[in-house]
């Protein structure tokens, strides 16, 4: 059985009070706080870097979900190592030598995730499976926030679930992009267990908004 976790993204959140926010997502009871890095070359978008990354880790005990929307990801592993991140999750579009790299990831101290855009197949990744923590389902296409969800995505989420009960392994299954109370449950019964909420957590009472994703998942 796989353990529910909501991860709310801090690219939604106000950037002149990442300290403020923590707190806020922390007293909401999430377990995860997802942190979006993007180098405005992989994706459109620019956010921010390990240094960033460095300097919120004082201020928070949960676990630092980072998502690098970023190319040649190994370049900044062992960056991101020293700043604190718990996960460093890679896109298999993003670099030629994934198999290296998730191993990279787990020699820095690491869990290792890998992200799938919408456009990109399952088959894509089912050879580095065993290597991997997580495997984050782009729910969106990557670099901005507050998309629609694109519903195709569920059968995705559903051939990696499959795939997961049949190697027998015990990877987490992620879902970024578009999701709120509606969403939350069709993903979750398509078979993911993290859930990143970005937009829907920051655009309200963020512990009224946790709450009501839970609610959600818990039917």
């Amino acid at each position: 059985m796989f353990t529910d976790k909501l991860a709310p993204s801090i690219l939604a959140a106000d950037y002149a009070n990442f300290e403020t926010e923590l707190k806020r997502i922390d007293a909401s009871g999430s377990e995860y706080v997802h942190i979006d890095i993007m180098d405005g070359h992989f994706v459109p978008n620019i956010s921010f870097g390990a240094d960033v990354v460095a300097s919120m880790r004082p201020h928070s005990k949960l676990v630092f979900d980072c998502h690098l929307m970023v190319s040649n990801p190994e370049q900044y592993i062992e960056s991101f190592a020293r700043a604190g991140a718990d996960i460093m999750t890679i896109h298999v579009e993003a670099t030629p030598h994934i198999h290296g790299a998730l191993q990279k990831i787990k020699a820095a101290g690491m869990k290792a995730g890998v992200v799938l855009n919408p456009g990109t197949p399952v088959a894509s990744i089912t050879h580095v499976l065993e290597l991997v923590d997580q495997v984050l389902i782009m729910t969106v296409n990557p670099g901005f926030g507050g998309q629609a969800f694109i519903p195709e995505m569920l059968e995705k989420i559903e051939e990696i679930a499959k795939l997961r009960e049949q190697k027998g392994l015990a990877f987490d299954i992620e879902v970024d992009g578009g999701i709120d109370d509606q969403t939350i449950a069709l993903t979750k019964k398509a078979g993911a267990n993290v859930f990143v909420a970005g937009s829907y957590v920051f655009k309200g009472d963020v512990a009224k908004r946790v709450a009501t994703l839970r609610e959600a998942l818990n039917g």
